[in-house]
Formats: C-alpha cells, structure tokens, sequence
C-alpha cells in the first residue's frame, strides 16, 4: 500500500500530461490525415508559408499547386488544414 502512495502522484502527473499534451495532438494529426486524403483537383488552398493557390494535379504524397506566378510542386503535408478551412468557408454576407 505504501508503494502504491509513492507512485500515486507520478501515475497521476503522467495521466493529465496525456490528456492535455499528447491526445489533443494526436487527434489534430488524424485531422490533418483525413484532410489530406480528402483533396481532390480544383480545391483552392493555403500553404503553412502562406501561398495561396489552386490544386491543378494530385500524386500519392505530392501535388501541383496553380499560383498567380505559376505552377509550383509540394508535398501533401505543406499545407495548412485551417488556412484552407477559412479560404473554402462560404462567405458571411451581411444585410443592412
């Protein structure tokens, strides 16, 4: 019994550390998995560099990226899963 009230705190420190550290960023990367996987030609984009763009091609773990300056290729993960939830957003229209 005594061993276990010396482990308690450290069991307990480990507990929340994976609740609010290591879950949450699990579940984000899952996320961005079924983000990535769910692209398809035509979709408008935003890089975590901040370029904005088009998909023009598609690849298993690359794409083709139509810019105002041209076509540029990049991999699946360069982009940024919120930057491009908010450019696809339907626009909020307000009545006055």
């Amino acid at each position: 019994m005594e061993n276990l009230q010396q482990f308690l705190p450290f069991v307990l420190i480990m507990a929340a550390m994976y609740f609010l550290m290591i879950r949450p960023q699990q579940q984000r990367v899952k996320k961005e998995k079924e983000f990535e996987s769910s692209l398809k030609v035509g979709d408008k984009i935003v890089t975590k560099a901040g370029i904005h763009g088009r998909i023009s091609e598609l690849a298993e773990t690359t794409m083709v990226v139509e810019t105002m300056a041209g076509k540029i290729k990049m991999e699946k993960a360069a982009i940024s899963l919120d930057l491009s939830r908010k450019i696809n957003a339907s626009p909020v229209v307000e009545k006055n």
